[in-house]
């Protein structure tokens, strides 16, 4: 568990990754304005909550708890970054004392399913992982030039985006077992019991090629009062690439509250 900084505590949820580690960059720049706490996801090492067989998706609930009680705080702003938005949604409509604000950020729609392509990654995650990764850069690439334009700046990026990868590496299996977790809850019920100021970001709609920004979108329309946030010249890996621009968005949310 990380807990750095002064100031309003800010949960920091991570992706389906697990690891708390590829956000390192943000939560250094939240952490200069806030009290930020983050934890990787249960299976994952240092986290002592097990995620055996018989896990259900309210097991990242009972981690969230955990996380809060070890910190000491009352409540919190719950901000979950893609597949951790999920996370953060579910912990918001069923610990509704322990919220006072939420951010989802490029989160999966309420209704998200594995499309057939990665169904089959998650049907045979180890053997699928080399296909998963080439995947990912070529994803990723694009956002990579929009939001570095010059050579040299982007090389840097790819190497710190890299370092990330490789301290904190993704186990596919792990992956594979959240994404399952997922597809039988119904999130949209959770909508409904959100009773917080709610913060809906998604990045360039062309840009983002990992969750369609329509599908994040989506809970505008659910959770009520809710606004948006464009996050511009980023796609899903704003958090990663733009550490200090994120920042700034989560800030100024807070700041509202």
């Amino acid at each position: 568990m990380v807990d750095k900084g002064a100031g309003t505590p800010l949960v920091i949820v991570p992706g389906i990754q697990g690891r708390w580690e590829w956000m390192a960059p943000s939560v250094a720049a939240l952490a200069r304005d806030h009290r930020v706490i983050t934890a990787s996801l249960p299976g994952e090492p240092g986290v002592e909550m097990s995620f055996d067989a018989d896990a259900d998706f309210d097991l990242f609930v009972r981690h969230l708890d955990r996380v809060l009680d070890a910190s000491g705080v009352r409540d919190v702003i719950m901000c979950g970054v893609s597949f951790g938005g999920l996370i953060a949604l579910r912990y918001a409509a069923r610990r509704r004392d322990r919220v006072r604000g939420l951010i989802l950020v490029s989160t999966p729609g309420p209704h998200w399913r594995l499309n057939p392509i990665q169904a089959r990654y998650a049907q045979w995650p180890a053997l699928s992982s080399p296909l998963f990764v080439l995947g990912a850069v070529r994803r990723g690439w694009r956002e990579m030039r929009a939001l570095y334009p010059q050579p040299a700046a982007r090389m840097s990026a790819c190497a710190r985006a890299a370092w990330c990868v490789v301290r904190a590496p993704a186990a596919p299996r792990r992956m594979s077992r959240r994404a399952r977790l997922a597809e039988h809850q119904n999130f949209e019920a959770d909508c409904t019991s959100v009773n917080v100021p709610t913060l809906v970001v998604t990045g360039e709609r062309e840009l983002d090629q990992v969750v369609p920004c329509d599908e994040t979108m989506s809970y505008l329309k659910l959770i009520r009062g809710s606004s948006f946030q464009l996050f511009e010249r980023t796609g899903h890996l704003g958090t990663v690439l733009a550490p200090e621009r994120f920042a700034a968005i989560v800030s100024r949310f807070c700041r509202a509250l």
